[in-house]
């Protein structure tokens, strides 16, 4: 049965610290965990819909739930979620993760990160949290998150996201905030290869890559690798072109860049009705692939935001979120990305908020939910 495999997944979180009193735990801490990730996915945005969930689908769940004292109260679901250790919470999560992702090779890795605006609580002093999240581009699977430290920036975070990763043989890209020496040293010795963003935070760098671009430009590209595309949608017009740069002997910077091997030129031109915009952006990495490689890793970095980020905008509403006590903001921000995940590994044709309608209404396409992520 579909939940019992789902059952076998959960063990990944058994050891996890109940942060509550012994003598007040009437509800089992899988039982919790469970209900809420079955919860999300079917539409709970907050701690009161994870209730009236338990309550609406009670018999199906004690069908793989112990439920000793029945469905637990919103008070109790914020309590535990807003208590748990969300480093401890993460590792199970990347642990279960781990268990799925190993079976699908992962290719390519994108590291990006969203604010979740709604998370501030400006009467304790209290700011938005920000998470940096790795997402598998060709799975449309969040692999991991980490929350960045109020006082720090995502360079700090990325690291430690890093090591939660089996990163052999994939290909990592990251935006200019991670484009660190140190970064790219921890991708290559992980096993894998980077494709980073190179913007004036890195200036002897990109004085450097312009300097190389401009004299490859005067040799008409000669014995570069390019392509070029064109996309036309809904009375846009862009046009892309690539080039990739692996003659780097004048570029002194790269002794300090473990591994690089490539610098790639994307130049994009875009046209909305009469207005016209051009934009030239660098890039560096570790690998050496065609142009047109190099541009689909590029374009797929995005998917990060349109098939994850503007989901747990529009759909899951993360950004009107009002759940804001202790560490409760990122632990229901990973039941999110949890949900997200599932909902995109079920195979069949339709909207990720269509699913999560049919979910709630249909327990056999919600068995089938876990049945797919659990088999994928």
């Amino acid at each position: 049965m579909s939940a019992r495999k789902f059952g076998a997944l959960l063990t990944h979180f058994q050891v996890l610290q109940d942060p509550r009193l012994e003598r007040s735990r009437l509800h089992n801490l899988l039982d919790i965990i469970a209900l809420t990730i079955c919860a999300v996915i079917c539409g709970a945005d907050s701690w009161v819909d994870v209730q009236k969930y338990g309550q609406a689908k009670h018999d199906w769940l004690q069908r793989f739930l112990r439920l000793p004292n029945g469905i637990p109260s919103h008070d109790t679901f914020g309590r535990v979620f807003a208590a748990l250790a969300p480093e401890s919470f993460r590792d199970c999560f990347a642990a279960w993760v781990a268990e799925v992702a190993g079976l699908l090779g992962l290719k390519h890795v994108a590291i990006d990160g969203k604010t979740l605006r709604g998370s501030h609580d400006r009467g304790k002093g209290k700011a938005s949290l920000h998470l940096i999240s790795a997402w598998a581009v060709e799975n449309h699977l969040t692999l991991a998150q980490e929350a960045v430290d109020g006082k720090s920036n995502e360079i700090t975070a990325i690291p430690k996201l890093l090591e939660l990763l089996d990163l052999n043989g994939a290909l990592v890209t990251i935006d200019a905030m991670g484009c660190q020496k140190e970064i790219a040293e921890q991708i290559v010795e992980q096993g894998g290869d980077y494709v980073l963003t190179v913007k004036e935070n890195q200036p002897t760098l990109y004085a450097e890559i312009e300097r190389l671009e401009e004299a490859a430009l005067a040799d008409d590209y000669a014995g570069c690798s390019s392509c070029g595309e064109e996309e036309r949608s809904h009375g846009r017009q862009e046009l892309r072109a690539c080039w990739v740069l692996t003659d780097l002997e004048s570029l002194r910077e790269r002794s300090k860049w473990p591994g690089l091997r490539s610098v790639i030129v994307v130049v994009r031109e875009r046209t909305v009705g009469d207005k016209n915009t051009c934009e030239k952006h660098y890039y560096i990495s570790s690998r050496e692939l065609r142009a047109e490689q190099f541009l689909k890793a590029i374009r797929g970095h995005w998917g990060i935001e349109n098939s994850l980020h503007w989901l747990l905008d529009v759909t899951f509403h993360e950004d009107g979120s009002r759940v804001r006590k202790d560490h409760g903001p990122e632990n229901f921000a990973l039941l999110r990305r949890m949900a997200v995940s599932m909902l995109k590994a079920e195979g069949s044709k339709g909207s990720i908020r269509g699913k999560r309608l049919i979910a709630g209404w249909n327990n056999d396409f919600m068995e089938k939910v876990l049945l797919d992520f659990a088999e994928n």
